[in-house]
């Protein structure tokens, strides 16, 4: 993987950082998106190595495509990042959450995957990993094979990640010689997850999934949705 390049978004902390550790220590040299050049800086300083940064806004379309000028050559892009700004209930939650969630959660991955797509194509075998969540399984909300307490909550991220899931096959079917998977990483121990006990996962263990996915061989699969432990996870 020592040619290699890869992006990774929201990569200044928490399951970002780590899996921009993991491909730091695989060879491969990495991007940090960062919305905020200190917190950037910082972190690819602690990484070192193949480490670089990229000041990289999703939600701000000259951002992304500032950032998209700076990268002629990409393999690996893995749709970090994410926000979860309202705990409330569907009943309860304004429209105001639901813009502002999907603002990151949906339409930056269009739009920084489309942005990047050029880089992408001058590889030989790029890769798309969408950082995902269980709860936004339809098949785990639902039905027989229920995880979570059917109350509403959280209906802003859990939408969001369920519409990623859609777009995550979508662009599978689109991309031609691509690998293109969506990853639920379970609960981690980081700033969008505050309420995760201290004994519960450490964020290195969904990294090592994010980039088991980003290194998939030639005949691995695409359009798929896959659990941080392998697990298959319905859509």
């Amino acid at each position: 993987m020592n040619n290699s390049t890869a992006l990774v978004t929201g990569a200044n902390k928490g399951i970002g950082k780590e899996i921009a550790r993991q491909l730091v220590a695989a060879g491969v040299t990495v991007y940090l998106g960062s919305r905020d050049p200190a917190l950037g800086q910082r972190a690819v300083d602690e990484l070192g190595g193949s480490a670089r940064l990229l000041v990289l806004d999703v939600t701000d379309e000259q951002s992304v495509a500032e950032a998209a000028r700076q990268v002629e050559n990409l393999d690996i892009l893995i749709n970090n990042a994410g926000i979860s700004v309202d705990l409330s209930p569907l009943t309860s939650t304004p429209v105001d959450s639901f813009r502002r969630t999907y603002e990151t959660n949906v339409f930056g991955v269009v739009a920084v995957t489309n942005a990047f797509l050029p880089a992408l194509r001058r590889s030989a075998r790029p890769r798309i990993v969408n950082i995902s969540s269980g709860t936004g399984s339809l098949g785990w909300s639902t039905g027989r094979e229920a995880r979570f307490p059917a109350t509403g909550s959280l209906a802003a991220y859990r939408s969001s990640k369920t519409a990623l899931n859609a777009l995550t096959v979508f662009y599978a079917q689109a991309l031609a010689g691509f690998k293109v998977n969506a990853l639920a990483p379970g609960l981690r121990r980081t700033d969008l997850n505050a309420t995760a006990a201290a004994s519960e996962g450490d964020p290195a263990e969904a990294a090592a999934a994010a980039v088991r996915l980003a290194l998939l061989p030639d005949d691995g699969p695409t359009g798929e949705f896959h659990s941080w432990d392998e697990t298959p996870v319905p859509w």
